[in-house]
């Protein structure tokens, strides 16, 4: 299970910034303004030795009226559902009454606290976390969350204080483990039951039924599985049930769990924006993919164009995996689906040979150069995998820092089209070697020294 880290403070004290910087992204809007963070806003980070999920929350005001109320509320949620929280202060400021107020509350939840003091870059990291003491929640850390100061020595820190997340005997032996995620009451209880071929689970025509991750084992064709049927994830707008609030989280987890995800999109509703945050979710895990269109029966011609035209305009980055037409409660196509299934996995574990990916990588080169860099053309050298589920493809050369991302995706398909890798993820690493006479200089002859001499004489003649 992935470890939950959640970010408090008051606002304006850097935790958005912290966020993007644990996550590697720009999801969190981040102004130099306070209260700008209202909902809680969840990313999947391996800025660390290992992935983590980190929550961002609005900043506590000490206000009791309008919004700040329900902002609160989220904030309480937040520190309920993780693991771990990091108590962000504002180095620059100081102590102020507000953050004793955040530290008392914080020491009633029994949770464990790392008190983090930011926008410590240009002071002494002694003298910024000094009077951090006084709140009792142990050694305050000092970083820098917009620099990147200390941040990830920070996480490092917190993650070790983890177990090693290893697979459990009971896990090897549930062969293929399938997550089927997606909003409420799209269909995916009843996809499994109808996978199954019984009534394993709790299929009811109002969205929440499912409360928690179950976990189903089967065995099809003498290959075993597991499906994962997941809470469906809603706008938190929209959750008004406190049992639901870590539906979010443990989808994220059991992504992570899983080697190969069902996107369960419902046909009638159409491609909304929350199916959009759930596939990128599912990129970002670097898990096989599949996506499952229900209840395709009962649909006019022009309402499946529709359709398919909705996944084309909000969903191109999910060209590579395999769309599915059915119906879980008719049956129609399911048939069909462990197919694509076993292909996803197949191609995220394959076995990807080095002369094989550097004869694809110097037809690609060659058919197609990349571009000048500072003058002087990017060389790709070779290639070799680098690990499997997703795929990671490691290409060496020099200047590799500056491949553009348009020629990285020309690469990415190239790879994809050679080794028929469809349904997964490709994930692409650059590597430049250290140059080995980098800062020495060439040692002139004694007659080249002459020479030398004798061109500046004549140069400054003419």
């Amino acid at each position: 299970m992935l470890p939950v880290i959640a970010l408090v403070g008051r606002p304006n004290v850097g935790k958005s910034t912290l966020f993007n910087r644990l996550t590697r992204s720009r999801d969190a809007l981040v102004a130099d303004q306070p209260g700008l963070t209202r909902d809680r806003q969840y990313g999947v980070g391996q800025l660390g030795n290992r992935p983590y999920v980190v929550v961002d929350t609005g900043g506590i005001s000490g206000e009791r009226e309008g919004v700040e109320v329900l902002m609160d509320k989220q904030v309480r949620l937040a520190i309920e559902e993780a693991d771990h929280v990091f108590y962000l202060v504002d180095a620059r400021d100081g102590l102020a009454g507000a953050d004793e107020q955040i530290a008392a509350e914080l020491r009633k939840t029994g949770k464990p606290v790392t008190v983090v003091a930011n926008k410590s870059e240009s002071l002494d990291r002694d003298l910024a976390t000094a009077e951090f003491h006084a709140m009792g929640l142990g050694e305050p850390v000092a970083i820098s969350a917009a620099h990147g100061g200390g941040v990830k020595p920070l996480i490092n820190r917190v993650l070790d204080t983890f177990p090693p997340a290893e697979e459990s005997p009971e896990e090897a032996r549930a062969g293929v483990q399938i997550a089927v995620v997606g909003r409420p009451n799209v269909g995916k209880s009843t996809l499994i039951n109808r996978l199954i071929g019984e009534e394993r689970l709790v299929a009811f025509d109002k969205p929440g039924t499912t409360r928690d991750s179950i976990r189903v084992p089967f065995e099809h064709q003498g290959r075993t599985y597991t499906l994962i049927d997941t809470a469906g994830v809603r706008r938190r707008a929209r959750i008004s049930e406190a049992i639901e609030k870590f539906s979010i989280i443990k989808t994220l987890q059991t992504m992570e769990a899983a080697n190969v995800v069902l996107l369960v999109l419902d046909a009638h509703q159409g491609v909304s924006e929350q199916d959009a945050t759930l596939a990128g979710h599912v990129v970002q895990s670097g898990r096989a993919l599949v996506v499952v269109i229900n209840k395709w029966d009962g649909l006019q011609s022009d309402e499946r164009d529709r359709v398919k035209s909705e996944l084309e305009r909000k969903l191109p980055f999910l060209a590579f995996a395999e769309v599915m037409f059915i119906s879980a409660l008719h049956g129609t196509g399911v048939g069909h689906l462990m197919k694509a299934v076993d292909a996803a996995y197949r191609a995220s574990v394959s076995d990807l040979k080095t002369s094989d990916l550097t004869h694809i990588l110097e037809q690609a080169v060659m058919e197609h150069q990349p571009p000048m860099a500072r003058g002087r053309r990017i060389k790709l050298r070779y290639a070799h995998q680098g690990g499997k589920n997703p795929p990671i493809i490691v290409i060496h050369g020099n200047q590799t820092d500056a491949v553009p991302a348009s020629y990285q995706r020309y690469l990415m398909n190239r790879f994809r089209k050679a080794f028929k890798l469809w349904g997964t993820p490709v994930r692409i690493e650059f590597r430049t070697g250290d140059n080995p006479f980098k800062g020495r200089r060439n040692k002139l002859t004694t007659r080249q020294q002459q020479k030398r001499r004798r061109l500046m004489k004549h140069a400054k003649r003419k």
